[in-house]
């Protein structure tokens, strides 16, 4: 069984290149910004969204075009429904982990035995999103669907090459936590989402968990 730590390479393949692998699967099958300010940011088109936030969806939307791009032959990746596509997989059974084994003990293994995690698919994207527009904030000043396109197509290959440096404690840096403890930052939000509105406004105060912690 694969280690359910997820390392840089695997959360691009999960988060930023997903791009890639969802727009192959189509055709063979800090705070998030208010919503207004995301006005320039690609839409997911007039289809409600079912699971994926405004931030997630402009991130994805980003991505998607960014590998996607519109040309004279072929509308861009968000053109295309790529954005509502994967919130409806997020939203079913596959993105609430029907089916997909999550339980321990999780040891080295091979990419052939599968997605091996405790974090269901819709939790792994939100942790995965959360962490990339945090390294794009730390790196470009913005987040990620907010850089231009050359920013953009860079910070893909950066990640995907596995030289972005996350702040989950799991990628060295922020040992036991201590900033995130320093700012009242929770953690990965599948650990906190049942707390959000009793601690509305105040400090958070409860001990944060990350991706290690989910072992």
């Amino acid at each position: 069984m694969a280690d359910e730590s997820i390392p840089r390479r695997r959360f691009l393949q999960g988060a930023g290149a997903v791009a890639t692998a969802l727009s192959t699967t189509l055709t063979a099958e800090a705070q998030p910004a208010p919503a207004a300010e995301r006005a320039a940011a690609p839409q997911a088109g007039n289809e409600p969204l079912l699971t994926l936030t405004a931030t997630e969806a402009a991130f994805l939307g980003a991505a998607y075009d960014t590998i996607i791009p519109a040309d004279p032959l072929s509308p861009s990746g968000t053109d295309c429904g790529l954005v509502n596509y994967i919130d409806r997989q997020l939203a079913g059974a596959w993105g609430n982990g029907a089916r997909l084994y999550r339980s321990g003990p999780f040891i080295a293994g091979k990419p052939e035995q599968g997605y091996q995690l405790s974090l269901t698919p819709r939790e792994f994207f939100a942790a995965g999103i959360k962490a990339a527009n945090e390294w794009s904030r730390k790196t470009y000043g913005k987040e990620f669907d907010r850089l231009s396109p050359a920013d953009r197509e860079a910070a893909l290959k950066t990640m995907e090459a596995s030289k972005a440096e996350f702040a989950d404690p799991i990628y060295g840096g922020n040992r036991d936590k201590v900033s995130w403890r320093m700012i009242g930052y929770p953690g990965l939000p599948a650990a906190y989402a049942d707390k959000a509105l009793e601690y509305r406004g105040k400090k958070v105060v409860i001990e944060p968990k990350s991706i290690a912690d989910f072992s």
